[in-house]
Formats: structure tokens, sequence, C-alpha cells
């Protein structure tokens, strides 16, 4: 396992739509340990594959308990409204309030190509979306309601 680079805003990779993935390969493995070491690394809670320059759909997310590998992602179901503070590991030290559901549900493929569903609610839901927005070059700036101040974050993380 490796850990890889997180491309940072700007870097044309996270704004492009990424292809989907075709067939379960040893590199497609590959690339989730990857990813999943570099997030544990990272600190944060959600990675995508354009995060670390691959344009491909997969997504890595942590609900709190585990992390779930998600292939060729897709959210089906949205339930309510949250507005809360968001940030990015590829937009280091911004952080802005962004609406999301409250509640999501989609499908995906695990690493061995078999499809299942997924559903986060509250910070997970939130994470599952920003995750998949980077799956079609979307950024969470893009349509943050605010973008908070550093006086704004501090007293937010309090």
């Amino acid at each position: 396992m490796a850990i890889l680079n997180i491309v940072k805003e700007g870097d044309e990779a996270l704004r492009k739509v990424c292809r989907p993935v075709t067939e379960i390969t040893p590199r497609i493995k590959q690339i989730l340990d990857d990813m999943l070491e570099t997030l544990i690394d990272s600190g944060g809670v959600g990675l995508a594959a354009p995060q670390v320059g691959i344009l491909r759909r997969i997504v890595i997310v942590d609900d709190g308990e585990k992390y779930i590998e998600l292939i060729n992602p897709e959210i089906t179901e949205r339930e309510g409204e949250q507005e809360e503070m968001e940030g990015c590991l590829s937009v280091p030290d911004v952080w802005g309030i962004t609406h999301r559901p409250m509640r999501v549900k989609g499908r995906a493929l695990n690493r061995d190509g078999e499809e299942f569903t997924f559903e986060g609610e509250g910070l997970t839901a939130r994470c599952f979306c920003h995750e998949l927005d980077h799956l079609d070059g979307k950024l969470f700036v893009d349509e943050a309601l605010h973008i908070l101040t550093p006086e704004e974050v501090e007293e937010r993380m309090g």
C-alpha cells in the first residue's frame, strides 16, 4: 500500500467527470488499498479517486465505525435537509456552509464486484454527497451557501 498525493483545487483532475469502473482488476483493488491508506493518513472522513488524480468512480467513506468502499456509486434516495459546515482535503483551510440531505441511500459495487446498498445520516450523508460530487467534477465551494472566515470556523469548532 502507498500514501498517495492529494491534489488541490486548481488541478484539472478535480473538474473532470470520472469514468465508471467496468472491471474489478487487481489494479482497482490496489487503488482502493492506497486510497484507504491515504484517507487514514489524512485524518479525513472521505476520499474520492479524482482527489488522488485517478479519474475513476471510486470513493471511500468513514462512517465512524468502518470504512465503506464504493465503486460506481449512485445515490438513489434523499430525505430531509441539513445546513452544516463542510471542508475538503483538496481545498485545505477553507470551510463553508452547505445544504445537503439529512439522509441518503444508494447503491454501489464492492471490491468483489457485488452490488450493495449504502446509507447514511447526518455527517455520513453529507460525506457521501460530497464525495460523489467529486466524481462529477464538483467541489463543495461551488455551491456553498457561505464560505466561513477563520473566526467563524474557530467559533464553530470551539
